[in-house]
């Protein structure tokens, strides 16, 4: 498999494959940049999801970091708003949990740089002017479109600080010097305006091998569904609104019985398959289907499961809807094999959350929440 085809496998948008293409061919290296926000527990979206893709630029010999976002979290509220707890967390649980999690998948968490908000951002005016710049190039309509459901929702009640949000995450990725920028459907309209600003600036403008100011090439990897019904009317909306739909319905932190995290017991996990929402012949919106073909299918490359026709070993994610849309996989038979699955993958994360480092980040994180 080539360049190419490892950094784009296994995702929902490329923007834009020609100028992933034309960065390949100029041979500029490439520089892996994803931003977390540091609140909850890590859960299988979060910490698996990411990771899985940072096993493939790892493989096409890429630079990786992923971005603590510990200002950006005091900004959303996250762990009470506090953010010497949230600067604990990041550098402790959280960053642990990740490499953990990026090891579980075959990648390598030795090779990935952690890089926490607060030291880049530390006596860094090279920062300020690059945000500033930025600021200058984006209206505030395109700021008010761009901040969560939730701050848009709240119109001129939100506090101004959720405003400096996009143009503080835009800013992050010039600084690092990043080209490759990461993250979940979600985050779309902060990378968009990334790539719009991205030839206006003379601060940390990103430069090509030949000299050429270059716009950052994006990966967006799937949102697991979180494990809910959807909205009644759900597939009677018109696309945008589906889009916005399905963000609010991701896995969560906030909603635990629709997520699972990556320390949860083998008990918690088939007591949350058992009752997620895995309605029959349904390939459109399916969370149990959902978690199989984006996650664990790419993981263990093959699942087994029980089909009218005797058990059956699905390689390729359109055998699988077909038979299920077709009615020979009972919803089931695939939430006993997504639940055997799920628990060969967590299993050894789960083991090491048992002991050291790892069980006391994890006592100090629940002692919190």
């Amino acid at each position: 498999m080539n360049k190419f085809e490892l950094i784009t496998r296994n995702v929902e948008e490329v923007l834009t494959p020609e100028d992933l293409k034309s960065l390949l061919k100029s041979e500029t290296p490439l520089r892996h940049y994803i931003g977390l926000e540091i609140s909850g527990f890590v859960h299988l979206g979060t910490g698996l999801m990411s990771a899985l893709k940072i096993r493939d630029f790892q493989e096409a010999g890429i630079k990786c970091n992923i971005f603590l976002a510990d200002w950006h979290s005091w900004i959303n509220e996250k762990l009470n708003g506090d953010l010497k707890t949230i600067k604990e967390i990041a550098v402790g649980y959280f960053r642990e949990a990740l490499k953990i999690c990026l090891d579980a998948v075959g990648a390598d968490s030795s090779k990935v740089d952690f890089i926490l908000g607060s030291d880049l951002y530390h006596h860094n005016d090279l920062y300020w002017l690059t945000l500033i710049e930025i600021s200058k190039n984006v209206t505030l309509s395109r700021i008010l479109r761009s901040i969560d459901i939730m701050g848009r929702k709240a119109g001129e009640a939100i506090d101004f600080a959720k405003l400096i949000y996009p143009p503080m995450q835009v800013a992050d990725i010039f600084l690092l010097q990043t080209n490759l920028v990461h993250a979940g459907l979600d985050q779309r309209k902060a990378h968009v305006i990334a790539r719009d600003v991205a030839e206006n600036l003379t601060f940390s403008p990103l430069i090509d091998r030949n000299g050429k100011k270059i716009k950052p090439v994006v990966i967006h990897h799937h949102l697991l569904l979180g494990l809910g019904k959807p909205p009644k009317d759900f597939h009677k909306m018109k696309k945008e609104e589906m889009e916005e739909v399905l963000i609010g319905l991701k896995m969560s932190k906030s909603k635990p019985e629709s997520a699972i995290f990556i320390h949860d017991s083998s008990e918690e996990i088939e007591k949350k398959i058992k009752k997620a929402y895995c309605p029959p012949n349904d390939t459109e919106y399916n969370p149990v289907l959902d978690w199989t073909i984006w996650l664990l299918l790419p993981i263990f490359k093959e699942i087994k499961v029980k089909t009218t026709q005797g058990e059956k070993i699905y390689t390729q994610k359109e055998d699988l809807i077909k038979d299920y849309k077709d009615g020979l996989i009972h919803p089931l038979d695939l939430k006993e094999a997504v639940n055997v699955y799920l628990n060969k993958l967590i299993a050894p994360i789960r083991e090491n959350f048992s002991s050291g480092l790892a069980k006391s980040y994890l006592e100090r994180l629940k002692s919190i929440i």
